[in-house]
């Protein structure tokens, strides 16, 4: 095979899962053919007949999410569900009607509405900017509708293969079978996009952020390591063969991992599952961990118009708590809205700078009853299930508010803490930890707030790698603070679900790790393998690496002596 030679290998992006895969490249180019297009030439009698043909296809387009999220779990079917919605969303709607009112064709008026919002969902940042992917993909759906073509996406590759897209669309890769699809390579995307949690919940080995993926030729044989985030192109066949065979008997090894978590000298570390509701509550409660890092509360009411009650919402919190009982524990975060996850009964609407702006704890400062009335309701669970609960409150910038909270928690008879995810709380840490009682880092917007970086924006994916010295800083100044107080620092954001950056972090003196049910037998065979010496120098590594390569290259080779 020759490659192009606009292509060098091997390419490098952003790994998001650890693992190899070997195959022909596949490339993924979603569009509705320009020919289907330039044909339709649709006569309505009037505008609201042209609306009428677009809230048709808008409907179907929805109702085909529908049914995938329907055949989906977990993740996948979050993010399916959320498609579905914003296909018949209203203000979507009410664009183009707007567009065709002043006269625009059907087609460019369902452009121009989807341009509108595009637009305000980059301004917005955050997971929000990462709407613009599945905008787009609703965008093509509903004019191959009114064309008269089946909608676009991945078409199921015949043989074993890689998938090598410009990005993703949920519904691309929610449907896709690991079986089939060895490897995921996409030109955008960063850590936390909709492929890379989805790809993680399928456990396909994805690399995202490539420059330059969609240049090579199609039928390539790759190389796809989601362990460097890498990319060979026309690889020694034997070599790679035996490369992934490795690898893939190594995490069969992994697989079996029962716990407890503690390394290999007996270093005790609690392995903990982020969950989002009952169900993957349930599902996460029969993995080997201790309990529960991160119940992400807001996650229940995205599509609630109104605030749900007191005993509403302390009949959704028991689902969770009572999947773990009384021997294990569960972490809750208030209310995470506004910015990337509005709430309509709680997130202000108009903000300038969304991700800057009232979200988290903040929502409190002018609504208290709206943090009073959650609080309650996690009592009056954890009171029911008998499991015990622990309360922490995301976007906590100042020791004064963290104090105030943990009042408020404490007065109840709950456990408090607080989230690091500003940068200003992570080097307060040690001032906060002497008014609550744990502290979980968030490594998703601490990130991105330290790196001034937006997390979804493909071009700064190498400034929001949590690999980044400065944020590896971060983490062990709050780490430490927890060693000097004597009280738990744990990890809830994606950072915790990679086995590697695990050994450092430990080695910093992290106490906890919490991540999605799947990563949980990888990390915790991985710290089984290792001294806590060795996660000690693991830590020294990477603190004092210039990059993030540098940083994964020295774990890798202290590992591997």
């Amino acid at each position: 095979m020759v490659t192009s030679p606009e292509v060098r290998s091997p390419l490098r992006g952003t790994p998001v899962v650890p693992a190899l895969a070997h195959g022909p490249a596949v490339l993924v180019r979603s569009e509705v053919s320009p020919e289907a297009i330039a044909a339709y030439r649709p006569e309505f009698a009037d505008a609201e007949a042209a609306v009428a043909a677009y809230e048709a296809a808008a409907q179907a387009v929805s109702a085909g999410f529908a049914h995938k999220a329907e055949r989906a779990s977990g993740a996948a079917a979050e993010v399916l569900t959320a498609s579905a919605g914003l296909a018949r969303d209203k203000g979507l709607r009410s664009a183009v009607r707007k567009h065709v009112a002043a006269g625009a064709g059907l087609l460019d008026a369902v452009h121009a509405g989807v341009e509108q919002f595009v637009t305000v969902f980059t301004g917005m940042g955050g997971l929000m900017a990462e709407r613009v992917t599945d905008l787009r993909d609703i965008e093509r759906r509903v004019v191959a509708q009114l064309v008269g073509e089946p909608e676009p996406g991945v078409v199921v590759p015949d043989t074993p293969s890689v998938l090598v897209a410009e990005d993703l669309a949920p519904s691309d890769t929610a449907g896709l079978d690991p079986a089939v699809v060895l490897g995921l390579v996409t030109e955008r995307g960063g850590p936390t996009s909709h492929t890379a949690i989805i790809a993680r919940q399928l456990g396909i080995p994805c690399v995202v952020g490539v420059h330059g993926a969609m240049a090579i030729p199609a039928g390539t044989p790759l190389l796809v390591d989601g362990v460097a985030g890498t990319v060979e192109l026309d690889p020694d066949p034997t070599s790679a063969q035996e490369r992934v065979a490795a690898d893939a008997a190594q995490r069969a090894a992994l697989a079996s991992w029962t716990g407890p978590g503690q390394t290999a000298d007996g270093a005790p570390v609690k392995i903990l599952a982020n969950v989002a509701d009952g169900e993957s509550a349930r599902a996460a409660s029969s993995a080997p961990v201790q309990g529960v890092g991160l119940f992400r509360t807001e996650l229940c009411f995205l599509n609630r118009q109104d605030e749900p009650t007191v005993e509403e919402q302390a009949n959704i919190y028991g689902e969770v708590l009572g999947a773990f009982g009384e021997d294990r524990y569960v972490v809750v975060r208030t209310l995470d809205a506004g910015s990337d996850k509005p709430v309509a009964f709680a997130t202000h609407t108009g903000e300038e700078n969304p991700a800057l702006g009232v979200r988290g704890l903040r929502l409190s400062f002018d609504n208290p009853g709206l943090l009073d009335r959650q609080l309650e309701g996690i009592a009056k669970a954890a009171a029911t299930t008998g499991t015990e609960a622990w309360v922490m409150a995301p976007m906590v910038a100042t020791v004064a508010e963290a104090e105030e909270f943990a009042t408020k928690v404490r007065a109840l008879g709950l456990k408090a803490g607080v989230m690091i995810e500003v940068p200003s709380a992570a080097l307060l840490a040690h001032r906060i930890l002497e008014v609550v009682d744990f502290l979980s880092i968030g490594t998703n917007d601490l990130t991105q707030y330290a790196m001034a970086a937006d997390r979804m924006a493909t071009d700064l994916a190498h400034l929001t790698d949590p690999w980044q010295p400065a944020v590896l800083q971060l983490i062990a100044i709050t780490a430490h603070a927890g060693r000097e107080a004597g009280k738990p620092v744990g990890i809830c954001g994606e950072a915790a679900a990679d086995p590697l950056l695990a050994t450092a972090l430990i080695g910093m003196g992290i106490s906890s790790l919490s991540m999605a049910a799947r990563a949980v037998r990888p990390v915790g065979a991985q710290l089984a393998k290792v001294s806590f010496q060795t996660c000690e120098a693991a830590a020294e590594a990477v603190l004092g690496a210039g990059d993030p390569a540098a940083g994964r290259a020295a774990v890798l080779r202290l590992l591997s002596t």
